[in-house]
């Protein structure tokens, strides 16, 4: 393989967001669950920001008292947006008539056409809104399932997902990059085991040289608390792959993975150094249905590692952002294929996962059946 050049494909420009006749086959996607909407740390207060979730138009903002708030883009009375409007930092008001709405609950508060001739009780109406909390630095969204009535009691939502830590004291970072391609291709490539040596090839990683066979053991995850609702499969605690050079500063590391629907990684790193101090390294890897036919990647991740010497946080920010710049390149060029609908194949055991996946995904939108994972199995893979 040493050998081997790259193609050089014709360049060609591919829409990130947004839907458009190239883009790609769309996904069904999951609702009644919580999504990183934006970093909320983009949000100070009086300010609002725009986004679009599962193919809903949204308007984040932050109140006057730091209550961050999700709405639907858009007013109930005449559908124009709600952020062409005004906000004051108590109320959202419509550009078109001047409705006037309380961001947290939707609840209509003025409607300056009304009279002392007219009955309507502003107060009965509603613009869309959804609960929304402030999490790792993230706004997240609950999204509920269509026709679901407003949430008005949050303590019976599922919990909203938060990474990992296990000290008072650490440094984080997160990443973000916008993917052409649905939620489903966007999450089996990111479980992806075989892709490291071809995808992530570098000097500081891994290189094609590197690939042999490895050996891990899976376990289902079952989500009894909440009949299966984010159920997956664990990837079991094992030392890290001895082809990626930074595992091997680490000393004596044991990784263990989880995938839990919908879109959820966690992965988290214990290790042990050769004087027995113990450390730590925690990511969260979330991907997103921005469209049913785009999603959007975002990474956060802590750790105690090196907690007091000088740049550590922005050297891992520049290879972790490299890291996912190379499977943001793949999607991309990945899309141009996607977009003709063809037929793909998942093959035994490399991407058991993904079949793991599709069928906890079935399992969920439909309500019924097995866990796809009955009892722990040992997969095997070269990467």
């Amino acid at each position: 393989m040493g050998n081997m050049r790259p193609i050089r494909a014709g360049q060609e420009l591919v829409q990130l967001t947004g839907t458009s006749a190239k883009d790609g086959p769309p996904a069904e996607l999951i609702f009644g669950d919580w999504y990183p909407a934006l970093r909320a740390s983009s949000l100070k207060r009086k300010d609002t920001a725009v986004t679009t979730l599962l193919g809903i138009p949204m308007l984040l903002g932050r109140k006057s008292d730091g209550a961050l708030f999700a709405m639907r883009d858009l007013c109930p009375h005449r559908g124009i947006p709600l952020s062409a409007g005004w906000f004051d930092g108590e109320t959202v008001q419509c550009k078109y008539h001047g409705w006037r709405f309380e961001p947290c609950s939707g609840q209509c508060q003025e409607i300056p056409s009304l009279t002392s001739h007219d009955s309507l009780e502003p107060t009965k109406i509603y613009a869309n809104s959804f609960p929304v909390v402030e999490r790792d630095g993230y706004a997240w969204v609950y999204v509920p399932e269509a026709g679901a009535g407003r949430v008005t009691e949050e303590a019976t939502l599922p919990p909203v997902p938060e990474l990992p830590k296990f000290g008072s004291r650490f440094r984080s970072a997160h990443l973000q990059a916008e993917l052409p391609c649905n939620v489903d291709h966007g999450i089996i490539g990111l479980m992806d085991p075989a892709h490291g040596p071809f995808v992530h090839r570098a000097w500081w990683w891994r290189s094609a040289a590197s690939i042999h066979e490895k050996t891990k053991k899976f376990e289902p995850i079952e989500d009894l608390e909440h009949d299966g609702f984010n159920a997956g499969f664990r990837m079991s605690p094992h030392a890290p792959s001895s082809n990626s050079a930074p595992y091997r500063l680490l000393g004596r590391p044991v990784t263990m993975i989880d995938f839990v629907l919908p879109n959820r990684r966690y992965e988290t790193i214990l290790a042990e150094n050769a004087r027995g101090k113990k450390r730590w390294f925690s990511s969260l890897t979330t991907v997103t249905p921005v469209t049913a036919s785009t999603c959007r990647i975002d990474v956060i991740a802590a750790w105690d590692i090196a907690y007091h010497v000088p740049f550590v946080t922005p050297i891992a920010r520049y290879f972790g952002a490299k890291f996912v710049q190379q499977d943001q390149q793949t999607m991309i060029e990945q899309a141009r294929g996607l977009r003709s609908n063809p037929g793909l194949m998942l093959i035994d055991d490399a991407d058991k996962p993904a079949k793991w996946y599709f069928a906890l995904k079935q399992r969920r939108l439909k309500g019924i059946g097995e866990h796809p994972l009955s009892e722990p199995v040992e997969l095997h893979w070269r990467s």
